[in-house]
């Protein structure tokens, strides 16, 4: 089961059980919202195999419209998440599952034309299909993880610039 403190970094090594997490919580989510989501999408560390993460699951729920999403967040909120300001990502409302002591899900809702949905895409399949990457992008977490473990946003932000080389290498190739 994930799970992680609001605000900390720990790495654990790939679960296979994150894909029957991330299922349950399709299902569970679709059971509430599903008339309004498009599609969803496994994204970030856990949804490629193999790969160290926080363990926690990152998810995309897919919407025709952003502005007339926001009414899916008090549903959400009744049902375990919170809604948390955008930071600095745009084109997203992000909800977070759990107590802040033990979060285990993020929800991403976003367009499937929005740089959010097509950044996380395109980097979560550039890493599955690049296992070189893949190991050189673990190896740089580990020794943030260390560095920033009670600093996420640090930890984020030290992430960026290898982020964005490896988008422009799947930019470079369409």
């Amino acid at each position: 089961m994930p799970g992680l403190e609001r605000g900390t970094v720990e790495l654990v090594p790939h679960d296979p059980g994150w894909k029957r997490d991330y299922a349950a919580e399709v299902e569970r989510l679709e059971a509430l919202v599903a008339e309004r989501v498009i599609a969803f999408e496994h994204v970030g560390s856990t949804a490629i195999e193999g790969l160290a993460a926080k363990p926690v699951v990152d998810m995309l729920a897919v919407v025709d419209d952003l502005a007339a999403a926001t009414d899916l967040v008090p549903v959400l909120e009744d049902h375990g998440y919170e809604h948390r300001p955008n930071d600095d990502v745009s084109g997203r409302l992000f909800l977070a599952k759990g107590p802040r002591t033990d979060r285990t899900h993020y929800l991403s809702i976003t367009e499937h034309s929005s740089d959010c949905y097509t950044d996380q895409i395109a980097f979560r399949d550039y890493l599955q299909s690049h296992p070189d990457i893949m190991v050189e992008y673990e190896e740089l977490k580990r020794r943030l993880a260390v560095e920033y473990s009670d600093d996420r946003a640090s930890y984020t932000e030290a992430k960026v610039s290898f982020v964005q080389r490896v988008l422009e290498r799947v930019t470079d190739r369409e």
